[in-house]
């Protein structure tokens, strides 16, 4: 199967139940998930899981990545720091979308205490039915990416 229908899902342990109700989800619509998460409840640290998930985006070994945490904020705030990514924590599926046509985000954060499941699979499928736009919007992430240094 190519990158592109791969995907990656981790998270800490605050998301371990909404993390694997989308890995079935995003599986039943025909990606390949690679799911790295934890899947005990003992607290794990959530840079960990989302800088593993990042490297695996930016190593091209998943076209794309979901990470969450009780917020999604702290585990995108890490995903962030890998070279090559660009993810967004998002609560509502117009921001998803978004996300991936405007800031060609190739990673979405969830936060499991933020949203319910039926809201977060909206989301996640928003955030993979949406493709970039470019034109304007290339030239921006342009500038995100030499933001990278």
């Amino acid at each position: 199967m190519s990158t592109s229908k791969r995907i990656v899902l981790s998270s800490d342990h605050a998301a371990i139940p909404l993390r694997q109700a989308i890995a079935t989800h995003v599986a039943a619509r025909g990606w390949e998930v690679v799911d790295i998460g934890p899947v005990t409840p003992e607290s794990t640290h959530y840079p960990d899981h989302g800088a593993a998930a990042a490297r695996r985006v930016a190593s091209g070994d998943c076209g794309l990545g979901i990470i969450l945490c009780g917020t999604g904020q702290g585990i995108m705030m890490a995903a962030n720091k890998i070279k090559g990514i660009r993810c967004g924590v998002c609560s509502d599926a117009f921001s998803a979308r978004m996300i991936r046509q405007h800031n060609d985000a190739n990673m979405l954060s969830i936060g499991a205490r933020v949203v319910g499941e039926g809201l977060a699979l909206d989301i996640v499928d928003a955030f993979l039915n949406a493709t970039f736009e470019g034109g304007r919007h290339g030239t921006r992430v342009d500038m995100i990416t030499a933001l990278e240094g």
